[in-house]
């Protein structure tokens, strides 16, 4: 499999992408995680959104870019990171990061970021130079830690 990443500002999505980020968080988050949340939370219209699509046009890897002052009052942010189950072991969700990190410098400025990650994660996220920078806590009954990238 080969994934295609771009990323678009909110206003320049096409319904289909909209469509698509909306349905692979939900199958992942919501369904596979079964964690009953509102993910639709007033974000999306302010961030930018990376996406991951194959050559048959099937999303498989998703990201959400937020400025400072969005998520975290002093630092820009990356989100709802999500990988399709079919797309996991492949390097994907690596490759998603780093186009993730590279776009939101380009399009913030480079910065310190913070990610509030799932605390199984802490390795992967480590390996991209994220350290745990406060106490770990539930979301939505899952074990999350904080974690910055200077």
């Amino acid at each position: 499999m080969n994934l295609s990443f771009t990323c678009k500002h909110f206003d320049e999505l096409s319904l289909k992408e909209l469509y698509d980020s909306m349905v692979l968080r939900q199958e992942i988050f919501v369904v596979e995680q079964n964690c009953a949340f509102l993910d639709a939370d007033g974000k999306d219209q302010v961030a930018y959104h990376c996406f991951g699509y194959d050559t048959d046009g099937q999303l498989h890897a998703y990201t959400r870019l937020l400025d400072k002052g969005i998520a975290y009052p002093e630092y820009a942010s990356i989100g709802r990171v999500v990988t399709s189950a079919a797309s996991r072991g492949g390097g994907w969700g690596r490759k998603l990061m780093e186009y993730s990190i590279e776009q939101l410098y380009a399009t913030f400025g480079q910065q310190a970021i913070k990610i509030g990650a799932q605390a199984y994660l802490e390795k992967f996220y480590g390996s991209l130079g994220f350290v745990q920078c406060g106490e770990g806590y539930l979301e939505d009954g899952i074990p999350h830690i904080p974690m910055l990238k200077n």
